[in-house]
Formats: structure tokens, sequence, C-alpha cells
């Protein structure tokens, strides 16, 4: 009998008490067929998201649900490589936790991995059936322009470059994230570039990228800067 593959779902949170609970009920939701782990790293949130997730443990399961807090924040790809060491699943999705990800997605990414044994599945914004809801237009064009320019430089292979919401080979994962030095909003477009670099198969699922329901956007002026250095580093590193 064929050995059924284990998903472990990683999470950072801050201040994601509003979302959290509606995300875990989605992945329940979406998920019942799969054979699936949770994992939440928090960075300190002080709005109560760790209470919130005690309670949810008890509702679900704490095998199913785990809880790998940290005391503060620390930085998005930390907060993968932190989560990773409790993966026990063969495959990794990580993804955020404000509902902009929407779980309904998951069950085609795991379909699209066992049709092509592809490394990675990324969600992609920016193909037919693709799209973002909720950002007004200069967010757009700064997200779609962000990422027309790293296409141009860098030749990555993949539409969308910036997205977090991926599901990885859990052994290609850690190969990537140990040569990725970048931090916050550049993190995920270096771990892509390397992929491609480093001759990974790789596939995209369509999705629509909702901007978050609670609490407020992460992305300023200064994520920008950091953007626009990030692709700097790559061109000349990678």
């Amino acid at each position: 009998m064929e050995k059924k593959n284990k998903y472990s779902i990683i999470i950072p949170t801050y201040n994601e008490r509003l979302n959290i609970a509606i995300v875990i009920y989605l992945i329940f939701k979406y998920l019942r067929e799969f054979d699936f782990e949770i994992i939440i790293v928090d960075d300190g949130s002080p709005d109560g998201t760790q209470d919130i997730i005690q309670q949810l443990r008890q509702v679900y399961g704490e095998e199913r649900i785990l809880l790998r807090a940290r005391p503060k924040k620390l930085g998005l790809g930390t907060a993968y490589c932190h989560g990773l060491r409790y993966a026990s699943g063969d495959f990794v999705v990580i993804m955020d936790a404000d509902l902009s990800h929407h779980p309904k997605y998951l069950p085609s990414f795991i379909r699209k991995q066992i049709e092509t044994g592809a490394s990675i599945v990324t969600g992609t914004r920016y193909v037919k059936n693709g799209g973002v809801h909720g950002w007004n237009l200069l967010r757009k064009l700064t997200s779609r322009g962000a990422n027309v320019l790293a296409q141009t430089l860098l030749w990555p292979g993949v539409s969308d470059l910036t997205g977090s919401f991926r599901l990885y080979k859990k052994s290609v994962l850690e190969d990537i994230i140990s040569s990725v030095v970048s931090k916050g909003y550049v993190f995920q477009m270096e771990m892509i570039v390397r992929a491609t670099r480093k001759g990974y198969h790789i596939e995209e699922v369509p999705i629509t990228f909702v901007d978050r329901v609670f609490g407020s956007s992460k992305l300023g002026g200064s994520e920008i800067v950091e953007y626009l250095k990030g692709l700097i580093y790559l061109l000349l590193t990678t």
C-alpha cells in the first residue's frame, strides 16, 4: 500500500488574534482527506494570539496544532526556519495568517504536486484565474511593477516572485532556506530565485490574493526600499 504523504503547514503570526481561528477552521475544512499538522510560530504577540491558539489546540487536538512561540519579532525567514525544525511532514506549506492566502487553494497545490512531481508549487496572482482583491490601484501597480522588474532582471522562470503561499518538498525547503540571507519582504523572492538557480522543478497554481481582513497591512515605503536593495543583492549573487 502506498504511503500517504503528510503535510506540515507553517504559519508565522504576530497580532493575528482575529484571523487565526478562521484560518485554522478553513484548513481543517479543506484538508479533511489529507494528513497534516499546523505549526504556528508566534513572535510574542501582545494581543492574545497565543491564548486563542491554545484554545484551538483543545478543540482540534494538540498533536494537530503545534504552537512554537518566540519571545519577540525576529523576521519572517527565521520564523520559517524555526517552524521547519518541528515539521514532521514530507511536504511543508508556508502561508500567511491574515486570510490573504485562502486555505481553499491547498488541495489544488497538493494535487498539482502529485500530478507533476514538482519540488515546489507556488501560488501566483499573475496568470489566468489569478488576481488580487481589495488592493487600490497604486498597490496593484507597485506589486506588479516590482514583479516585472524582478522578472526582467532575474529571469526566475515563475510568474509571481513575491508571493508567499507555497508548497515545498521538505528536503528542498531545507536546502534552499539554508542559503537564503534576506529578511522580511525580500525573503520570498530570494527563496524562489535560489530554487530556480538550483534547478528545482517549480509549478504554479492560480490564486486570488485577498488583502488582509483584520488588522493593518505590513507593506509600506520601507518595504519598497528593502525590495529594491534585495533585488540588487540577488542580481549580484545568484
